[in-house]
């Protein structure tokens, strides 16, 4: 398959897929793509996602597990992931129109009536994790809230090494690969909306020299792989980190900034390049276990459309701004 059928097989998909790869893999013109975007709220998963929305803003009737919710079914099937916090994080990365009255509606509904299950604070407030507020900071400044105080804390709350990890309030003094991940979405969402402050600027270079030092998953101490699954690709990622991920990161970051590409990424970069399957499109390699709304993918061991897309804008962004070794 190649790279224009590959295209035409995504476009064949969700309309939250479908304008992603009209701006990022087309180039084209805005208001096409803002066209496809704006069904997104009307059709396919995002319409399906709403569909399941509460009545007094929240999913599930809960801010990070379902109402009512018995942890013996976390121990038993996996972490549930249908209450309000990880569906409005599917909602940004879906594209929905912050601007909307539906996304307005929502913002103001889940800022009165959902509380955290950690501590009973407002949702806009912030829990008490990193990882929870580095994705909270990304919601929040997506959709226009004013989440300048949960950021002002995850800067304080940065580890000795330059990163985050939600475990240190338990005596962590290591950074860990998906707490800083999720902090620098948060951190790079709020620079994008607000244009940052200088110390949430410099918290987020920080957490990316981080991860370039570790080659974005390796030990500093060994040179070994942190964990074999961040090699393997995720969707959706919900709080785990995944080499993908963090390439797609540095991709909106640097289109944010206008700087190279960090030559660190090659190695990264290279193993993305070799997972490419024979048709041109790269495959989901595992799913996280646990209560979802639905599906959006065929299964593990599959093409992945979300995996593809995400795989395709990286490396043409990589290929079209790195300077030869």
């Amino acid at each position: 398959m190649h790279s224009d059928s590959v295209i035409a097989w995504l476009l064949d998909s969700d309309p939250s897929i479908r304008w992603q790869v009209m701006c990022d893999l087309m180039d084209a013109p805005e208001v096409e793509w803002a066209a496809e975007r704006a069904k997104v709220e009307i059709e396919g998963w995002g319409a399906r996602l709403l569909s399941c929305q509460d009545e007094d803003g929240q999913w599930a009737g809960g801010s990070f597990v379902p109402a009512g919710f018995d942890y013996s079914e976390w121990r038993e099937s996996g972490q549930p992931w249908t209450a309000t916090t990880y569906s409005l994080s599917q909602l940004r990365e879906f594209g929905l129109d912050p601007s909307s009255d539906r996304a307005r509606r929502t913002v103001e509904l889940i800022g009165t009536n959902s509380r955290w299950d950690q501590g009973n604070q407002p949702f806009w407030e912030g829990e008490t994790e990193e990882c929870i507020n580095g994705r909270t900071v990304a919601d929040g400044a997506y959709f226009g809230v004013d989440v300048s105080a949960i950021v002002e804390r995850l800067v304080g709350e940065r580890q000795g090494d330059g990163g985050w990890n939600c475990q240190r309030a338990k005596g962590s003094v290591r950074s860990s690969f998906a707490s800083t991940i999720n902090v620098l979405e948060g951190l790079l969402q709020y620079e994008k909306a607000t244009g940052g402050t200088t110390e949430s600027r410099e918290a987020r270079r920080s957490g990316e020299e981080y991860l370039l030092e570790r080659r974005l998953f390796r030990r500093l101490t060994t040179n070994e792989p942190a964990d074999e699954r961040f090699l393997q690709f995720l969707h959706p990622n919900r709080w785990r980190y995944d080499i993908l991920r963090a390439l797609d990161y540095f991709r909106s970051t640097a289109m944010l900034s206008g700087a190279d590409p960090d030559p660190r990424l090659r190695e990264a970069i290279d193993h993305l390049r070799a997972r490419r399957l024979e048709d041109g499109t790269w495959p989901l390699d595992w799913r996280l276990p646990g209560r979802v709304w639905f599906d959006m993918d065929d299964g593990p061991g599959k093409p992945s459309h979300w995996v593809t897309l995400r795989a395709m804008r990286v490396l043409g962004w990589w290929e079209r701004q790195a300077k030869p070794v």
